[in-house]
């Protein structure tokens, strides 16, 4: 991954026309990808006009809350304003894009404003889609059914998993690409231990049913995995998806993916990963691909048809997992081949797809996968990141956050 160690001479920004709102680089979306690009920008070349595009008023650094959903910290804890991580001297719009007119250079906000931009920048992160299983909207507000993916059901996850009494919990994982995806299996190894400890284990069923054929992707990691589940005496089943939860029976139907057989499994419990997507507004624009996310080039994040958009993040192409740690990976690459872009200059920054998944196994353990394109460990300590650490959980509790709230939001990591 190359970096960029000083500013190019950049262009005056453009005479806004009377009447129309231009920034030189619009940047959609206040999540990481968007912050942390805006940031890197800022402090590379604090000529550019950049304008972020978000609506929301609070940020959550979500990472945290596979931790919430097992009764460490609060939801408030991974909160802070939006307003507080703006860069100085960007503008911030507080809306929505609804509409993408790449062959204008422009996009179009839920109130209406027409903003052009010399260049783009998309990361509007993804998009939870909870109506593509049948039931399960209502089944959030029954007793029995939760999400960390939710920011309004998190800290319920940690009241049913303290709570639970006995029977079985199910956790699920979806046949979609999700943002962290390790969280659905953490949690379930953390409700396992709480059961343990609550004195309720030896009478209740633990069950991990995921769409995938594995327990995770990269098979120094997953040999580890394996070793958890079958430790902690879970009921894997792969190549199962949630396609229905009947909530007033307490039961979640599952596909199983090779054959069509629909297994009914009730549930006491029941811990959802939903299915996730490319924002509508991505996915019926002109900057989707056939799969619905923005499609860009996996190693310039250039888009592969409009040269003056760029994406990162979960709402682009890149074929590696969703992660923040992925973005981090991927700002400073973007941000060097926007500013060659700008000055005219041939884009020479590239992205081996890095990303990391800190897999808790447990309360004070942790698996900490790091890994490039095509499943290849690439780590960043001088030991064995598959083997379970007491360390690496409290980087994951501890050093990650300031990292994220004091180095890649600032620009500095």
């Amino acid at each position: 991954m190359s970096t960029s160690t000083s500013a190019p001479a950049l262009p005056a920004a453009p005479t806004t026309p009377a009447g129309k709102l231009h920034h030189q680089v619009v940047i959609i979306g206040g999540g990481s990808g968007g912050l942390t690009v805006a940031a890197r920008l800022r402090r590379a070349a604090a000529s550019v006009d950049a304008a972020v595009i978000e609506p929301s008023e609070t940020h959550y650094y979500q990472p945290l809350w596979t931790l919430v959903g097992g009764g460490v910290g609060t939801v408030a804890d991974t909160a802070r304003p939006e307003s507080s991580l703006i860069p100085s001297g960007t503008t911030w719009v507080r809306d929505a894009v609804a509409r993408f007119v790449p062959e204008e250079s422009l996009v179009v906000t839920r109130d209406g404003r027409a903003i052009s931009y010399d260049f783009l920048v998309v990361a509007p992160g993804i998009q939870l889609d909870w109506g593509r299983v049948e039931g399960l909207p209502e089944a959030l507000d029954t007793p029995e059914v939760t999400s960390n993916w939710s920011r309004d059901h998190v800290e319920k996850t940690w009241r049913l998993v303290s709570g639970f009494r006995g029977g079985t919990a199910l956790f699920t994982f979806p046949a979609t690409p999700i943002k962290c995806p390790g969280a659905a299996q953490k949690i379930a190894y953390l409700a396992d231990d709480t059961f343990r400890r609550n004195g309720v284990r030896d009478r209740s069923r633990i069950v991990y049913a995921a769409a995938g054929p594995t327990i995770f992707g990269v098979e120094k990691y997953a040999r580890t995995l394996d070793r958890v589940v079958a430790r902690k005496g879970i009921e894997a089943l792969y190549r199962h998806n949630l396609v229905e939860v009947r909530a007033t029976e307490r039961e979640a139907v599952l596909e199983q993916l090779d054959t069509g057989e629909r297994v009914v499994v009730p549930y006491d419990l029941l811990h959802v990963a939903p299915p996730q997507g490319a924002p509508d507004v991505v996915r019926q624009s002109p900057l989707a691909s056939e799969a619905g996310w923005v499609d860009v080039d996996k190693h310039t994040l250039q888009h592969v048809r409009f040269p003056n958009v760029f994406s990162l993040g979960d709402a682009s192409s890149l074929p590696t997992s969703k992660t923040g740690a992925a973005i981090r990976g991927q700002a400073p690459v973007l941000v060097e081949n926007l500013l060659a872009a700008i000055a005219g200059r041939p884009l020479t920054a590239h992205y081996d797809g890095y990303t990391a998944c800190p897999l808790v196994t447990g309360y004070g353990k942790l698996v900490l996968a790091e890994f490039v394109y095509d499943g290849i460990p690439k780590e960043t300590f001088p030991f064995d990141q598959s083997k379970e650490r007491w360390s690496m959980y409290q980087l994951k509790r501890h050093g990650l956050p300031a990292l994220y709230w004091q180095g890649m939001l600032k620009g500095r990591a």
